[in-house]
């Protein structure tokens, strides 16, 4: 068996490129990096490393070994994260990392209805887009994600993740009140092909080139942003239009700023996410059943 602190200052004499930067990083002796070291290529049977002149040369087991172990600490690092996520969510304190217009709507409304009923729970609310908020979840860095996926362009689950459906939310246009289409109750994507267009986040922008183009143009985009209030003033100041989901419509705050119905209908998928093994924990379901009664009385927006 190899050691992990082995391996841990293996990674670094690699990564440093000498013994004595490795040491000097790690807070470590020389002496003490060498023989850690040595511990390890007695460990793997092989050794590890060749002197080139002055240089430290990898032999071919130790480039073999450089292969994996960014790999096996980044494991481990996940698995203790992952072990101390479960200490806090066994004591009731969970950590959840939505998306931002879910954060200003689905998630206010959730942990109101959970503090009143259980006030003992606590929350850490973390803000990030998919599909960086599914990596920390993967990581430990959270306990629960929010995601959203769209029609098309789903990506594969990892099999360690459980996804619970929550709602689905229909996209909009945003115009300025002045917009002759702002009259229509809805709006067909195609009749703005001319338009200048705001883009939102990667996954959004990626929706937004895709539904455009089954309508047959390529989108003018001159402002990319995932700043939902940097969105509306954007739109206000006639810059451009920008597709939104209604989620957003929900805290459209700019006098200036409407939003209609898009035709062809498209819903993004709105889920959230935790690990496998975290599913049956009290304060989990709690979250869960909160998000899922926040989000019922949205299904269809």
């Amino acid at each position: 068996m190899l050691d992990s602190r082995h391996i841990r200052t293996f990674h670094e004499v690699v990564s440093t490129g000498s013994f004595t930067a490795a040491a000097r990083s790690l807070g470590y002796t020389q002496p003490a990096v060498t023989q850690q070291i040595r511990a390890l290529e007695r460990e793997a049977g092989l050794p590890l490393f060749t002197r080139d002149g002055r240089r430290m040369k990898l032999t071919e087991a130790g480039e073999t070994l450089a292969r994996h172990a960014s790999v096996i600490l980044g494991n481990l690092g996940a698995a203790q994260q992952q072990l101390q996520a479960l200490a806090r969510l066994r004591a009731g304190r969970v950590r959840v990392c939505a998306f931002p217009s879910a954060n200003a709507t689905l998630i206010p409304e959730a942990m109101a209805g959970l503090l009143a009923d259980h006030p003992t729970v606590r929350v850490e609310l973390l803000e990030a887009e998919p599909p960086e908020s599914l990596h920390k979840l993967l990581s430990g860095e959270c306990d629960i994600a929010l995601s959203f996926s769209y029609p098309g362009l789903r990506a594969e689950l990892p099999p360690e993740l459980v996804e619970i459906r929550l709602m689905e939310d229909l996209l909009t246009v945003l115009l300025p009140v002045g917009h002759p289409l702002a009259r229509r109750h809805a709006v067909r994507l195609a009749e703005l092909a001319q338009a200048r267009w705001i883009a939102g986040c990667p996954r959004c922008r990626a929706n937004f080139l895709h539904i455009c183009a089954e309508e047959g143009f390529d989108p003018d985009i001159v402002v990319t942003t995932d700043d939902n209030l940097a969105l509306q003033s954007l739109v206000a100041a006639g810059v451009g239009l920008a597709v939104a989901p209604a989620l957003v419509l929900s805290f459209l705050n700019h006098r200036k700023v409407t939003g209609r119905a898009l035709e062809p209908h498209v819903r993004r998928q709105v889920c959230a996410y935790v690990l496998r093994e975290h599913l049956p924990l009290p304060a989990t379901e709690l979250v869960l059943d909160s998000l899922r009664s926040a989000a019922a009385v949205r299904v269809g927006c």
